[in-house]
């Protein structure tokens, strides 16, 4: 009995040493990497923008620029998967071994035109362009969260007058989302704030309560208040246009038209019916808004939004929002009187996906949604700024960043 008890001990022994070394062997693989360089066109040559990389069934991820150009900070082993992928695009997979630093990687366009405005959705029978976009509209419940999550993401807000740029501020936020259905925006963690330039503005922004430009952005939800082009209602109508490559599986391309003021291009997956990509815009037509003139004298004549989302275990998670738009400031005593032309540009880069642990996650609930981001800035943190997944700084963003630097005071 005795000797039985000590091989026991001995068997258990030697499982616990081994555990350890292969415990020690996975700790070593899981390095922190950087991987970079630029996405092109196959054909072309030209610069892919805003193409998605991601670490396959993770949540971590980053975005190449407006030159194709990125670079990816993240912790893993060399067998780890990157995916690089873009609507209209093939995707490719490559472990973290085989990435060149600075290599160029090509991605190879793909468009399937149709010649009838119907295209089979399911066996059973034959959808419109207006029906898949009904369909799609049905199944948000089922393809985006239902629960709780966490999104991290970096900040860009251009501010343009007349052709000429007065504001440059970026920074890093958590966005605290409940489930979808909950039509409320999310709790927001400023987290830190990279640049921060503000020029000499017009005098009548000195009158104007300006909101931040995280509330901006996420007041555009359209899936979350659940309005716009999505629901395939009023006087909306549309055309399929194709269908492309997206991430393995195909999606349906349908252009939409509400006249004269607005058109929407929505990018459906063909299995799922989620949406993956919604435009639209909204343009004065003969130079009327669409909007009445605000008491302040600001009318607006153009806006465009763009919500990109990313598949994660089975739902949608946004990836990427644009807002831009195009104002007309008008003297408020003399209507007629033209003061001078405004455009914003805000957008989101969503870097981490957090579905899992949401309770225990680390987040500290902190903006100040009344108060501008720069009026909440603390002191540069070069060290969280050093890997943080943020988009390249092309040098079009250098040149705006150093000609406004120009016009700070010492």
């Amino acid at each position: 009995m005795i000797r039985l008890q000590k091989m026991k001990q001995f068997i258990t022994s030697g499982i616990l040493v081994l555990l350890l070394f292969f415990s020690c062997a996975v700790a070593a693989q899981m390095e922190e990497r950087t991987i970079s360089g630029q996405l092109l066109d196959s054909d072309t040559k030209e610069p892919i923008v805003f193409a998605s990389l991601y670490l396959k069934g993770q949540g971590v991820g980053t975005t190449t620029n407006e030159e194709g150009r990125y670079i990816f900070h993240f912790e893993s082993s060399p067998q780890a998967v990157v995916v690089i992928s873009m609507i209209g695009y093939e995707s490719i997979e490559k472990k973290v071994s085989d990435f060149e630093m600075e290599l160029p990687l090509l991605l190879r366009a793909k468009t399937t035109q149709l010649n009838e405005v119907v295209v089979m959705a399911a066996k059973e029978k034959r959808l419109t362009a207006k029906q898949l976009v009904k369909k799609a509209y049905k199944e948000i419940e089922n393809n985006y969260p239902t629960e709780p999550y966490i999104l991290e993401g970096y900040i860009r807000d251009l501010q343009n007058e007349d052709g000429t740029y007065v504001e440059y501020l970026e920074c890093a936020a958590k966005f605290y989302y409940q489930s979808y259905q909950v039509q409320r925006d999310p709790a927001v963690e400023l987290v830190e704030v990279r640049s921060n330039y503000i020029a000499e503005k017009h005098p009548w922004n000195a009158n104007q309560d300006r909101k931040n430009s995280i509330i901006d952005l996420v007041e555009d939800d359209l899936i979350r208040y659940d309005y716009g082009p999505i629901k395939g209602k009023n006087g909306w109508k549309y055309t399929v246009e194709g269908i492309v490559p997206f991430n393995g599986k195909y999606v349906y391309k349908i252009v939409g038209e509400d006249t004269p003021f607005q058109t929407a291009v929505l990018h459906i997956d063909t299995e799922t019916f989620a949406f993956v990509r919604i435009e639209l815009t909204r343009k004065a037509y003969n130079g009327a808004s669409w909007m009445r003139r605000l008491t302040n004298g600001a009318q607006q004549m153009q806006y465009h939004l763009i919500c990109e989302y990313r598949e994660y275990k089975g739902k949608m998670y946004l990836k990427y929002q644009q807002e831009e738009d195009t104002w007309q400031i008008y003297d408020a005593q003399n209507p007629s009187a033209l003061l001078f032309t405004k455009n914003p540009k805000k957008e989101l880069f969503i870097n981490k996906i957090i579905s899992e642990g949401v309770p225990i996650y680390h987040f500290n609930k902190n903006l100040q949604s009344g108060t501008s981001i720069e009026g909440q800035a603390k002191e540069y943190n070069a060290q969280f700024w050093e890997r943080y997944n943020a988009p390249q700084r092309t040098k079009a963003m250098s040149k705006i960043e150093g000609e406004l630097k120009k016009t700070m005071p010492e």
